[in-house]
């Protein structure tokens, strides 16, 4: 490996967000907009979600970021092939020239985000410029890097946010004022614009304003753990130098913070809960799923709480005896770690209680949807674990003492949707 290069292409910079020429759809060759976008790759509920999205319209990026077939080789072979034929019959087509990208997504509920979209220059996690927060499992790191190295592009961008209120935001509020490239409203009640930044004097505005800044990664820690593994991969200079990111100043626009829920297959709720008696108080809940979210808010606000379902109830864990968290635990973490629910979850519960391999797909699956977390659990005859969102506050100050939190641990949203621009690596 060019060692040289691969140090140029790490030394601390601060944030360096590039133009590129980003590959969008054709209005005139889909459905619609709306029809060919997605959520992210990990968001679809499959395989309901992903029939849906592929029956909306034949090119729905979907068949990009999660094409199905036999073997992973085919699947990315697949994916490959379907690209470079959108791309032959002008489904997708580059911009004219490099850009940066303001998105904007707002909902009538009134929830408005306004980022930047560009190719972000990978950094090592000890340059301190990308903070993760959350552990990733390898095998979704390969799988996600043998889709990028077969298609050379990056499919849809993960989700980074920063504190700054400063030259950057501004420039994007301004941009946001003129007639967009695009706009469409998915079904999830989202309005989604774009615009395009080529004047140069805004770029450098923009490069000098994020130079000094850090970003925190809301969503895609295993996207992220991709582009890395890749520009490890190839000789710097490269165009795996960079990945795709969308980049929103939290100070200017808030995210809302989900929790991720836990569906356990083969485990019944009746052994669920006949394991922990004893180790945490239990009430079964007789109410709809809004209420008892409701009492999960409330119980967490004191504690460590669960929410478990399947059975056609709900069932509230908390009070957990400090006896079994003291035990099981790990003690070498910050307190604010070790009293998170997705530790005390994965730590007691999952591992010491249950005995439920976090990373075995055919043990455990991780799902943002809460309803539909609760009607898997019903249908399949397995146990649906709820749990209540963390503050951004808290995942950010762990974040900055170089602690991550147990994996699928937080939800930040809305999340951009996939479809609207790509980044093909060879333009």
């Amino acid at each position: 490996m060019n060692t040289a290069g691969h140090s140029e292409a790490t030394a601390p910079r601060g944030l360096e967000l590039t133009p590129f020429r980003g590959l969008r759809y054709d209005p005139d060759r889909v459905g619609s907009l709306a029809a060919v976008t997605s959520p992210p790759y990990d968001v679809v509920v499959r395989p309901d979600g992903l029939h849906q999205l592929q029956d909306a319209d034949p090119h729905n990026i979907v068949r990009l970021i999660l094409p199905q077939a036999t073997t992973p080789a085919v699947r990315n072979e697949q994916a490959a092939t379907t690209l470079r034929g959108w791309l032959a019959d002008g489904v997708l087509a580059p911009d004219p020239e490099p850009a940066l990208y303001v998105y904007e997504q707002r909902h009538a509920d009134g929830m408005l985000q306004r980022g930047l979209i560009g190719a972000l220059r990978v950094s090592e996690p000890s340059a301190g410029v990308v903070l993760p927060h959350e552990d990733v499992m390898p095998h979704v790191v390969a799988d996600r890097a043998a889709l990028m190295r077969a298609t050379y592009a990056n499919l849809e961008p993960l989700l980074l946010t920063y504190h700054g209120n400063g030259a950057t935001a501004d420039v994007v509020d301004r941009t946001a004022e003129r007639p967009p490239l695009l706009h469409t409203t998915t079904e999830d009640g989202y309005s989604h614009r774009l615009w395009s930044i080529t004047d140069p004097d805004e770029l450098a505005r923009v490069q000098a304003d994020l130079a000094p800044r850090q970003a925190l990664i809301a969503d895609g820690h295993h996207r992220w753990a991709t582009y890395r593994r890749l520009r490890a991969e190839h000789p710097s200079p490269s165009p795996w130098d960079h990945g795709l990111v969308l980049l929103v100043d939290t100070l200017r626009y808030p995210l809302r913070v989900r929790a991720i829920h836990r569906l356990l297959h083969g485990l019944p709720v009746s052994d669920a809960l006949a394991a922990v008696d004893g180790l945490f108080r239990v009430r079964r809940l007789d109410v709809p799923l809004p209420e008892a979210l409701t009492a999960l808010a409330d119980a967490a606000a004191a504690g460590n709480a669960f929410l478990l379902a399947g059975d056609g109830d709900f069932h509230l864990l908390d009070r957990p005896d400090p006896e079994v968290l003291a035990r099981t635990v790990p003690a070498d973490r910050p307190p604010a770690w070790r009293s998170l629910d997705a530790t005390v979850l994965h730590a007691t519960l999952l591992h010491h209680v249950w005995h439920v391999p976090e990373d075995d797909p055919a043990r455990i699956a991780y799902i943002h949807d809460t309803a539909a977390t609760v009607e898997k659990a019903e249908r399949d005859g397995g146990t649906a674990v709820l749990l209540h969102p963390v503050r951004e506050e808290v995942v950010r100050d762990l974040a900055r003492q170089g602690v991550t939190m147990p994996r699928k641990s937080t939800s930040f949203g809305p999340k951009p949707a996939s479809g609207l621009v790509l980044r093909a690596l060879d333009l």
